[in-house]
């Protein structure tokens, strides 16, 4: 039996691979692999909410969280998605993800301003569930590498796309709109957690 040691020390090879998992259709995409890792967290509503609320709240922040906030996420959640993929257990994951979009979009509708470094370390800190998420769903036949590839691109499209409406702050009605996009995001929240949604 693989220790979780060992499995961990798996995970993180195959992440650091650079073998020719290109040319093989799967990995390419096809099934499994790079479009099934970008298209996930693109169909799993909880994901879309929290991932553009970063960007919302990052672009309500200005510089320079509207950059770091984007970029703290998706390096958390890899770290996270190696703990999936080595089995490691990280306990309420699917609460975790719900509670994201609840407090980010909170931070949007109540205009939080904290430190930049409290800022980024609640990020990552809903960013591992995230992470966890995807790489415990990875498919048996996917390319780890492909597939982890496929789930941070689109993340950080997700990420783009909450500043690109974030940047609507800069008109005096953009504030009010914004922070509507964050109420919607935490209501979206509660219906993730309460099993509604």
């Amino acid at each position: 039996m693989i220790s979780t040691q060992q499995r961990f020390g798996i995970a993180l090879l195959l992440l650091g691979m650079t073998s020719s998992v290109w040319a093989h259709s799967d990995a390419a995409g096809m099934s499994g692999g790079f479009f099934s890792g970008f298209t996930h967290p693109l169909f799993g509503w909880d994901h879309v909410a929290a991932m553009v609320a970063v960007g919302l709240w990052g672009a309500f922040l200005g510089r320079p969280a509207i950059w770091m906030l984007p970029v703290v996420f998706p390096v958390v959640m890899a770290f996270g998605g190696v703990l999936g993929i080595a089995g490691i257990p990280l306990p309420a994951v699917e609460t975790g993800i719900a509670l994201s979009a609840l407090v980010l979009g909170l931070m949007v509708v109540l205009a939080v301003r904290p430190p930049l470094w409290v800022a980024a370390v609640l990020v990552g800190a809903f960013a591992i569930f995230h992470g966890h998420a995807h790489g415990t769903e990875l498919p048996d036949a996917a390319s780890p590498l492909a597939y982890s590839l496929g789930f941070v691109m689109a993340t950080g499209l997700l990420h783009l796309s909450g500043i690109a409406f974030g940047e609507l702050t800069r008109w005096p009605w953009g504030s009010s709109a914004v922070r509507a996009g964050g109420a919607i995001i935490s209501l979206a929240g509660v219906g993730f957690l309460t099993g509604l949604l």
